[in-house]
């Protein structure tokens, strides 16, 4: 429901990568008690498999941080539900302070079951390459070309998406120009 606010304005999408960065520090507040400084690398994706808008943030990031000491803390793992919770309230904080919302509907939607609003953190990097690894993923493209056909009698094009390229979606290929050409950024002022 909120993706929106971020495909047409697409100046809200660092304030989203913002936000996600945010969360992070008041999750580690909430888990230690103190301030930390931690490493992060977030990058906003426009996209989702089917080269669908689907706005969110994927992020690496270190496992705690350092306090001002210089003292790390480190954290054997993340409660992704808690830290999707702190997210959720920097975007409503963002979307409530740009007035593209009213309290009301962020209560609302805070209380749905599933609000849209998750976290996955399982995914690790222990060695140089599995870091590389996550940073391809960070910054892969929009799609890739060995899974685009087209058929030009019926004027469509067929996407196939999933880990393998199980899934198919087929549709007009002035429909899937206009999806493609969606998530172009705008140019720099």
């Amino acid at each position: 429901m909120l993706r929106i606010f971020f495909r047409f304005r697409r100046k809200l999408l660092g304030e989203l990568c913002q936000a996600a960065v945010q969360a992070l520090l008041h999750y580690f507040y909430a888990l230690t008690g103190k301030e930390l400084i931690h490493g992060v690398m977030a990058v906003i994706q426009t996209f989702g498999d089917r080269t669908n808008s689907h706005p969110h943030v994927h992020a690496l990031a270190t496992e705690g941080g350092e306090n001002e000491r210089g003292t790390f803390h480190h954290l054997s793992e993340f409660q992704d539900s808690l830290l999707a919770e702190f997210f959720s309230r920097e975007v409503f904080g963002l979307l409530l302070g740009q007035e593209l919302i009213s309290q009301a509907l962020a209560e609302k939607i805070a209380g749905w079951r599933h609000s849209g609003f998750s976290v996955h953190s399982k995914v690790r990097a222990q060695t140089k390459k599995e870091a590389e690894r996550v940073g391809k993923y960070m910054i892969r493209p929009l799609l890739s070309l060995e899974r685009l056909s087209f058929q030009e009698k019926k004027g469509e094009v067929s996407y196939r998406y999933g880990k393998e390229g199980e899934e198919e979606e087929r549709m007009d290929y002035l429909e899937f120009i206009a999806r493609v050409i969606s998530h172009i950024p705008d140019r720099a002022r």
